[in-house]
């Protein structure tokens, strides 16, 4: 087979940029495509163990945050204190995105600005790949490809067609010179997390700091809900409404993985194409990451083999790891994000000690917290009785 490369990877976002360079450092020729300029709306907060399975620098992190406030209906709220077992690193992907795509440059990868058009398959089983770029159309051939190119994949349409697509939520945030001073209202070292029906009536608003900058925003199914509004009440909550706006951008976020990564040819998914935002927290950075650099091992496994079923390890892995805690976030946002007196006891539930401590030993090191079944137990017990309307013991 005569190709241009050995994998073209479409999208050059967290996954994208992370399968680019894992794939270039195994010594294959590789071609990281990416649209100039594309900045996806992120609150750009990433868990310790983000930080340490892919190497990220300091210099990037904006912000060490070290709580949470969870802001409920009425206007309660809890803080929820992180403690000594680690931080949340804030990072701002308009530096975040290009510093991955030039370390996987760096590494040996490719880099090719333009807009994916389309896939052709070639009778040698190898693919073409189409891209618009700045001096016109241009073809590539590969042996395979990655779409690691968002939620709207052009390549997940492509190659599945345009009805194969995970549930989404739209998000909407504005970037914003945060204060220089902290306030009741606005504190650089913690996290907002607002459960109003008035703000999202089937998710969430944020206030996330990100040092000389912060991150105001929501997000919605809800045809018809104005994100932009609610955006403007969050800002003017956190004494933020006279704050200088740098940018606003606007996304879908996928809130599923999808059942199949692959095609069993040439092709598979990683980041937003393949749907691994997590349910409830809409967080995405950390399982982009991990699900680029599984489906470079898979292409990997794929490419020297010459066996194209390795390409589903990518996805069987990823669930395997991860497939239950999704599953669990995905039943807490169907019972508690359904209504303003559900998100009520959901922020109260969110003051009990165990609940606080299972919830961010889970979240930092990305895998659920087992040595403690008895506190798994109480948690269990204190969901059904806030469900319930009962009396706590």
């Amino acid at each position: 087979m005569t190709v241009d490369h050995d994998v073209i990877v479409v999208g050059g976002g967290p996954s994208g940029a992370t399968a680019a360079q894992a794939l270039a450092e195994a010594g294959r020729d590789v071609l990281l495509l990416d649209r100039d300029g594309r900045i996806k709306p992120c609150g750009g907060a990433i868990p310790t163990r983000c930080i340490a399975d892919f190497d990220i620098p300091q210099s990037l992190l904006k912000a060490k945050i070290g709580a949470a406030r969870i802001v409920g209906p009425s206007g309660v709220h809890v803080d929820m204190e992180i403690g000594d077992i680690g931080y949340v690193g804030m990072v701002d992907r308009d530096e975040f995105d290009p510093w991955l795509r030039d370390r996987a440059e760096r590494a040996g990868a490719q880099r090719l600005t333009g807009v994916f058009k389309g896939l052709d398959r070639n009778t040698d089983g190898t693919v073409a790949a189409r891209f618009a770029g700045p001096e016109g159309d241009v073809t590539k051939t590969a042996r395979l490809v990655i779409g690691a190119d968002g939620a709207n994949s052009a390549v997940r349409r492509a190659v599945f067609g345009p009805n194969k697509r995970p549930p989404y939520v739209f998000a909407y945030h504005e970037i914003i010179k945060a204060p220089e001073t902290n306030s009741e209202a606005y504190d650089s070292r913690r996290c907002d997390v607002i459960y109003q029906g008035e703000i999202s009536p089937d998710f969430y608003g944020w206030v996330f700091p990100h040092g000389s900058h912060a991150s105001v925003g929501c997000g919605s199914a809800v045809k018809g809900h104005s994100l932009r509004g609610a955006t403007e009440m969050l800002r003017k909550a956190a004494g933020l409404e006279d704050a200088e706006t740098v940018r606003e951008e606007g996304a879908p976020l996928p809130l599923k993985p999808m059942r199949r990564w692959d095609d069993s040819r040439n092709v598979v998914l990683a980041g937003d194409a393949a749907g691994v935002v997590a349910p409830s927290s809409g967080e995405g950075i950390y399982y982009a990451m991990l699900s680029g650099q599984l489906c470079a091992e898979a292409a990997e496994a794929c490419l020297a083999t010459g066996t194209a079923r390795h390409l589903r390890t990518a996805r069987r892995r990823f669930m395997r790891e991860h497939g239950r805690v999704f599953m669990i976030l995905g039943w807490l946002q169907a019972i508690w994000y359904r209504s303003d007196k559900r998100r009520e006891q959901f922020v109260k539930m969110c003051a009990d000690a165990d609940v606080q401590r299972l919830t961010w030993e889970s979240y930092l090191n990305k895998r659920l917290v087992r040595r403690e079944p008895m506190a798994h137990m109480r948690v269990l017990v204190k969901d059904v009785q806030q469900l319930l309307g009962l009396p706590a013991r």
